[in-house]
């Protein structure tokens, strides 16, 4: 990788010739066709990446099996620095989208180049909390879509007819319509009562019978309306609870890799302190 190519990538911008140098020394240069997988989640991680040209797709699997894109990273980005940090297995998967050239740092290569480069630390710093906090409104995002997803996808026709039996018997029609029933039953019977064919004479038998049963038909209808709005919540709960777990856990992690940085910075010193008693 040539020294221009180099300080395009922002991290690498403000090194001086001979730190440049010897970083070019250390890349390998990967060719990548469009659709090529370079890692998945859970591979080791033994190296970093940085985009001389091209774009590189950072996903991963969410609980209901979708691809959940977390960064789409173009020229003079990189990734992968996660793995080699904390010496874990990747945390994503990383696959190419249109034919890219790649420059690679090996994990000890990297390690020894941070020691001597103490500063490019804060720049890697810089890009993992941009990256956490563009991953959380991700997160966000996708719970309050897959609240309203799963709610509907479990939904039967019983119960899409029960909830609009209880959005009519919890309205203004309802009671207009059952008032308007009323008037006309009252209506019937007593212009009927003269009239050997009334079927229901004062004071209405019949009718409040009739009322009863819609009363009372009406009750657990509404009652399975308001329960289900109940799981509603509780799934909602649910996922906010996943979704605070999560950004725990990220938080977790950039501590421990804050740790290891100042580990890092701090041995540098110590290395440079040693290096100027000897001379």
């Amino acid at each position: 990788m040539k020294i221009e190519a180099l300080r395009s990538v922002p991290l690498f911008r403000n090194l001086d010739d001979r730190a440049a140098f010897e970083l070019c020394n250390l890349l390998t240069v990967r060719e990548a066709a469009s659709g090529t997988s370079l890692f998945y989640r859970g591979d080791p991680g033994d190296a970093m990446y940085l985009i001389e040209t091209g774009r590189v797709r950072i996903s991963v699997k969410d609980a209901d099996g979708h691809d959940a894109t977390l960064a789409e990273l173009h020229d003079g980005e990189f990734f992968g620095e996660m793995a080699i940090l904390d010496e874990q297995p990747r945390s994503a998967d990383a696959t190419v989208m249109t034919n890219t050239r790649l420059a690679v740092l090996s994990r000890d290569d990297f390690r020894n180049f941070l020691h001597a480069n103490p500063d490019i630390a804060l720049g890697i710093l810089t890009a993992m909390i941009h990256r956490l906090r563009r991953t959380d409104e991700l997160l966000r995002h996708r719970v309050s879509r897959n609240a309203n997803e799963e709610e509907a996808a479990r939904l039967t026709l019983a119960d899409r007819a029960a909830d609009k039996l209880a959005e009519f018997g919890g309205s203004w029609k309802f009671i207009g319509a059952s008032v308007a029933f009323c008037l006309f039953w009252i209506a019937l019977n007593t212009w009927l009562i003269v009239r050997p064919h009334s079927f229901d004479p004062f004071p209405y038998t019949f009718l409040n019978l009739v009322l009863g049963i819609i009363a009372g038909l009406q009750a657990p209808i509404i009652m399975m309306s308001q329960n289900r709005e109940g799981q509603k919540d509780r799934l909602k709960a649910d996922l906010d609870y996943r979704v605070n777990l999560k950004n725990e856990l990220l938080l977790s992690e950039v501590l421990q890799r804050l740790s290891s940085i100042e580990a890092a910075l701090h041995a540098a010193e110590l290395d440079e302190t040693a290096s100027f008693k000897s001379d």
